[in-house]
């Protein structure tokens, strides 16, 4: 069963990334090129708090969105406080961002016999993994405050929690207003892949869905992108 948000979540949620919550930090970037709906954006390195959660993109949103939430809201150990224990908040910051990752690795018994054969060479512009429909297990992060490094950055206390440093990256951003369904994700990540083939733009890494509104925002006051990394041009 689907654990719903807690309304303290919801709440806070509303009230960090609504419409009218103009002063919630966004990583800040240089537009590259325009065209259309499309643009490449160079983002200086930043770090993020994530989570690797389990379940369609959903469920995945709302178990991920709860860690973490729950990380900047207190459950932590503040490097100012050492040595005696204490808790700091983190002020929130848009957008929240996921990405599929291939499922956990299992151990298989061994069989008999081992067999091999050739294969095509895989495509080099060709993301790790370009279908975010029907993914079952997704990577959730936050950008945290600029303020911060990873010494002054609260550590979590939920071992689930992770802080890291992503280096500078060059992304090629496709936005668009509406609901996320999983199939309209799908649809605008292939439009954005189809326009980077076009463009003869290499593409690396996992597309990623950006959301920077509450759930109950308008569909048409919606503030989304796919983002795909790129090789810079």
């Amino acid at each position: 069963m689907k654990k719903p948000f807690h309304p303290l979540i919801f709440l806070a949620l509303g009230l960090l990334l609504g419409e009218h919550a103009m002063a919630t930090e966004e990583p800040k970037f240089e537009i590259l090129s325009q065209q259309g709906g499309i643009e490449l954006r160079r983002y200086p390195a930043f770090i993020v708090a994530e989570t690797t959660v389990e379940g369609d993109m959903d469920a995945a949103s709302n178990k991920g969105f709860r860690a973490i939430a729950d990380y900047i809201f207190g459950n932590n150990q503040s490097a100012l406080a050492a040595p005696s224990p204490g808790s700091e908040k983190i002020a929130m910051t848009a957008p929240v961002t996921m990405e599929p990752v291939a499922p956990a690795a299992q151990k298989i018994a061994m069989t008999a016999p081992v067999a091999i054969e050739p294969l095509a060479s895989a495509a080099t512009d060709a993301p790790a993994t370009s279908s975010l429909q029907n993914a079952k297990r997704w990577r959730v992060h936050f950008v945290m405050p600029s303020q911060y490094t990873l010494a002054s950055l609260p550590k979590p206390n939920n071992a689930a929690v992770q802080l890291r440093q992503v280096p500078a990256k060059t992304w090629a951003v496709l936005g668009y207003s509406g609901f996320n369904t999983e199939s309209r994700v799908q649809q605008k990540t292939d439009e954005l892949m189809a326009w980077l083939q076009a463009q003869k733009i290499q593409s690396l890494g996992n597309p990623q869905l950006a959301r920077y509104n509450p759930p109950w925002t308008l569909p048409m006051f919606r503030r989304n992108e796919v983002m795909i990394e790129i090789q810079q041009p």
